[in-house]
């Protein structure tokens, strides 16, 4: 198997009404997706059914809201923050004069523990 490089002039790019521009790269296996979030947005509530999401923040700060039961929780994720939205609705807005980058990795999960394999699965080449 050959080492796959996948150019930004390869990936879809959508520029979304609320305010976020969005490289998409959809893989056989997962999507990630690199996002601008402008400044004063706010993304529409959505969530997955069968997605698992993560996102990275990049640069800036975001505020994450998300429902829990019937309540609204609402936290502040900035710089190396990791967030897992499971099939949570959620919205996340850029309360900042700046733009938000982020990353965001969509999987579809099997159920089974591969923590020690993507802790191991490391061969040293010569």
């Amino acid at each position: 198997m050959d080492m796959k490089i996948i150019k930004k002039t390869n990936a879809l790019h959508v520029d979304k009404p609320e305010g976020t521009r969005v490289d998409y790269y959809l893989r056989k296996e997962y999507e990630v997706h690199y996002n601008e979030q402008a400044p004063a947005s706010t993304q529409v509530w959505h969530h997955h059914e069968q997605i698992s999401e993560t996102l990275f923040i990049i640069k800036g700060k975001l505020t994450a809201k998300w429902r829990n039961t019937d309540k609204i929780e609402t936290q502040v994720v900035s710089v190396g923050d990791l967030i897992e939205t499971e099939n949570t609705p959620h919205t996340f807005t850029n309360h900042t004069n700046k733009i938000t980058k982020f990353l965001v990795i969509k999987q579809v999960f099997s159920g089974q523990n591969k923590t020690e394999v993507l802790k191991t699965d490391k061969v040293i080449d010569q």
